[in-house]
């Protein structure tokens, strides 16, 4: 029987989301834009799912908008912002340790001109400090992730607003909450965020959709044009099956709390047997999301453990799934020994994760350490 432990990667769907797309590509065929009862219909669906989405938040339905993914969300909010705001200022501040799709983005945006300071993590974290240092009068955009996609690592983004704030800046701030959303209460009210990036695939949704929060009276210039759909921040007809699917997925993620204690007990067990196997080191520091742990199978590479793994049914992952084995830019920013990047892990769990699924990685990684080691 598979063991899966990539869960930062995608999740497998729930039955219930599975159900709602399936019903949704059968009977809610209208295009959510027609003026008839197929495209209301539709429309009614998109809208029932933007109302969950928008609960999950604590925000309003016409704060969501509707996108492909946490990719496009993440490249809406950064390319949106700054370009709205090129005229009063030039500074982005970001992390060194941000998804791709935001570091990426902004490295595009220092090749167009922008002054980007990216911060360095000191001790696997940014300090409250460093943000107060970077973000000054010029600055028009902040994007910080809520919690790392590799460490688990949980930026201190309660306290972005404030400094913005406190600096004068007239920065809009970003949050790219994926791997947060679901998991633990994400507010942006509460945050004082004007951006924030969720995604389906990452609580048992569809690939394919994703949303990005836009606070009421923010405005970005959009990536796309050519539709009125949605504001007009991204026009296109909506993929009404996925969204439909991730409405569903919203309402079936249950006790956010209830889910935490098992998971925090489930990373407790699995940090204990892991750093008992000798030459595994810990990565993730101890107050991270314990959704995610990230370790280091120290003498063996990444993708040689990985597929070792696989070929006993056990799927974890090597780093971000975006990178696709390229060697890990936030354990690099983190200032993490070279032997342990190279043999980095990253095993994450969901709230179908079970300690026998741990009993078993931890046999195999012992015995994929004895006969990795051992035969070079």
């Amino acid at each position: 029987m598979e063991i899966y432990l990539d869960n930062s990667a995608t999740t497998k769907p729930c039955k219930e989301a599975a159900d709602k797309i399936m019903y949704a590509l059968e009977n809610i065929y209208g295009n959510p834009s027609s003026l008839h009862r197929p495209g209301f219909e539709a429309e009614k669906e998109v809208t029932h799912a933007r109302k969950a989405v928008a609960k999950l938040l604590g925000a309003e339905a016409d704060e969501i908008i509707f996108t492909s993914g946490g990719t496009e969300a993440n490249n809406t909010a950064v390319f949106g912002a700054a370009l709205a705001r090129q005229k009063t200022g030039s500074r982005i501040v970001t992390t060194a340790i941000e998804h791709s799709s935001v570091y990426e983005s902004c490295m595009e945006l220092q090749r167009r001109g922008f002054d980007v300071v990216f911060l360095e993590p000191q001790g696997g974290n940014i300090s409250e400090e460093q943000l107060s240092d970077a973000i000054d009068e010029n600055t028009i955009l902040v994007s910080v992730m809520m919690v790392n996609n590799e460490t688990g690592v949980r930026l201190p983004v309660d306290k972005i607003a404030k400094i913005i704030k406190k600096n004068n800046a007239p920065a809009l701030f970003h949050c790219d909450a994926v791997q947060a959303f679901g998991k633990i209460p994400v507010r942006p009210s509460k945050i004082g965020a004007d951006l924030v990036t969720v995604s389906a695939h990452k609580i048992h949704g569809p690939k394919g959709t994703g949303a990005l929060y836009v606070r009421k009276g923010t405005f970005i210039r959009p990536l796309l044009y050519g539709g009125e759909q949605q504001r007009k921040l991204r026009p296109g007809t909506e993929a009404v099956p996925l969204i439909c699917g991730f409405g569903a997925a919203v309402q079936n993620i249950g006790s956010m709390s209830e889910n935490m204690n098992r998971i925090k007990e489930l990373h407790s067990y699995a940090e204990e047997k892991l750093a008992a196997i000798e030459g595994v080191e810990i990565n993730s520091p101890s107050d991270a999301l314990p959704y995610i742990l990230n370790i280091s199978a120290v003498g063996v590479r990444s993708e040689t453990m990985m597929h070792f793994l696989e070929s006993r049914e056990i799927y974890v992952s090597s780093g971000s799934a975006c990178a696709k084995g390229k060697k890990s830019h936030v354990l690099t920013a983190m200032g993490l020994d070279p032997s342990r990047i190279d043999s980095a892990l990253r095993i994450s769990f969901s709230k179908y994760s079970e300690k026998s699924d741990v009993d078993t990685l931890a046999a195999c990684l012992q015995e994929g350490m004895d006969k990795l080691v051992h035969s070079k």
